[in-house]
């Protein structure tokens, strides 16, 4: 098996239970598993077929980003101005064009912006899928460039006529989406360690689809190792008003009611739930997604991310599709989340002495090192992986490395992790995933970036003339 020695790391970041951070740090690496972590000498006498230097680098586990719609970089800074229902409403006719080239051609472009921006595992959360579309698109596209991910068969079955919020042209049969769900499983799904594709079902949300859709997901996932659920929740109130409407209890009863509930599901967003809830979220395991600059965007509120990381609630990051974010950046979204926290409003409230909150020295509601942890164990977490998310013997070799001298990181020798998300943002100077390498000197190495893009002005412009 090749061996990789990676040496002479500025700060090697590495995430672990004690959270090390090492100076004149070294990674061997044997295959795509890490074999050993330390400082360059420590990790001297060890031979390897290959030896890395990576002086005036910072070095971290790649990032995770656990909510995605790659389709949606084909209507990037489209519905500007709009809230959420209008958002959708105008883009579900666009979209309801979509076939598996756009979906492949869309996925393509995704996956290069994550990866060159430091993602080396991301979810694809697909849940429109008009004109035969399949998952088998974005899966492909995964193995093409490299990234390790969880492709979410999305889905959406209550059209306008059945009283939910998409066109009937953009919803599926309930039959269909679990027979698929099931193909896509016994193709494609790997539940072992190190595992580059895994599968998730994902309904879309509380008012486009059924109850009976949501058992039955949860019922065929939890039948299989491995596969994990996930949807939208409590991202705009007018979901709330819909579910206390059409099932007369909150989204996350709703959610309960349907056994969705469990360290097994991660929603998106959960922006508006109550402290109990909050706890409920915490004694099951239950996950949140917190997508900080779509939530900007499209006007819905800022979740209690402080309040859940308190409470024991397992949170990750999410860019969430480029028509609500507009771009793919996990470290950009790392720092959206540390901002946002230190203007939430209970921020502003006094608490007792010692505790987070307020000004005049007291800490910080969300640190950058929190931040980033978010985008790392956290994400692993979400996607029930304990083999990625930090640089450990016996993990994923996943990692990147940013070069320090650079526009930018100009005077940050004092904490060039922290400046990770309080300057950039950055791409990339190498990225590794599962051992593999993806981006050396700042380029890939295997991917036609240009093809890629040319291919995907072609398919834009099919799909939408102004």
């Amino acid at each position: 098996m090749p061996t990789l020695l990676v040496k002479n790391i500025a700060r090697l970041a590495t995430f672990d239970d004690e959270g090390r951070e090492i100076a004149d740090g070294a990674i061997l690496v044997r295959d795509n598993v890490v074999e050993a972590v330390g400082t360059t000498d420590e990790l001297a006498g060890r031979a390897a077929d290959r030896v890395l230097d990576l002086s005036d680098h910072v070095v971290l586990p790649g990032l995770i980003n656990t909510h995605h719609h790659m389709y949606q970089n084909l209507t990037r800074v489209m519905v500007q101005d709009e809230e959420l229902l209008v958002w959708l409403k105008t883009l579900y006719p666009i979209w309801s064009a979509l076939d598996d080239e756009a979906i492949g051609v869309s996925a393509r472009v995704a996956m290069a912006e994550l990866i060159a921006s430091g993602c080396t595992t991301s979810s694809d959360h697909l849940y429109i899928l008009p004109n035969n579309c399949t998952l088998d698109a974005t899966i492909e596209a995964a193995r093409d460039i490299g990234l390790r991910f969880h492709a979410a068969r999305g889905a959406m079955s209550r059209g306008e006529s059945q009283g939910g919020l998409p066109p009937d042209a953009c919803v599926e049969t309930e039959d269909a989406i679990l027979a698929d769900a099931e193909r896509l499983i016994g193709r494609y799904h790997d539940a072992s360690r190190h595992a580059m594709s895994r599968i998730v079902l994902a309904p879309c949300s509380p008012f486009s689809v059924t109850p009976e859709l949501m058992r039955n997901a949860a019922a065929l996932a939890r039948r299989h190792p491995g596969v994990t659920l996930h949807s939208h929740l409590a991202e705009d109130l007018f979901e709330e008003t819909y579910c206390q409407q059409i099932y007369g209890m909150r989204s996350v009863d709703f959610a309960q009611s349907v056994d969705w509930l469990g360290d097994d599901v991660w929603f998106a967003h959960a922006i508006f739930l109550s402290s109990d809830e909050i706890r409920r979220f915490a004694e099951t395991g239950t996950g949140v997604a917190h997508c900080p600059t779509a939530n900007m965007r499209c006007g819905m509120g800022i979740a209690k991310v402080r309040e859940m990381l308190d409470g024991g609630v397992k949170v990750g990051l999410g860019v969430d599709g480029s028509a609500s974010n507009d771009t793919s950046n996990i470290f950009m979204e790392a720092r959206q989340a540390m901002m946002l926290q230190r203007v939430a409003p209970q921020r502003y409230l006094s608490e007792a002495p010692g505790g987070r909150g307020g000004f005049g020295g007291t800490p910080s509601a969300l640190s950058a090192r929190e931040a980033l942890r978010l985008a790392t164990r956290g994400g692993a977490g979400l996607l029930g992986r304990d083999d990625i998310g930090a640089l450990a013997p016996g993990m994923s070799a996943d990692f990147i490395a940013v070069r320090l001298n650079q526009l930018g990181l100009s005077g940050t020798e004092r904490d060039p992790l922290a400046a990770l998300v309080m300057c950039g943002p950055f791409r990339v100077d190498y990225s590794f995933i599962n051992g593999r390498e993806i981006i050396a000197r700042g380029a890939f190495r295997d991917f036609d970036l240009d093809g890629a893009l040319a291919a995907h002005r072609k398919v834009m412009k099919r799909l939408y003339t102004p």
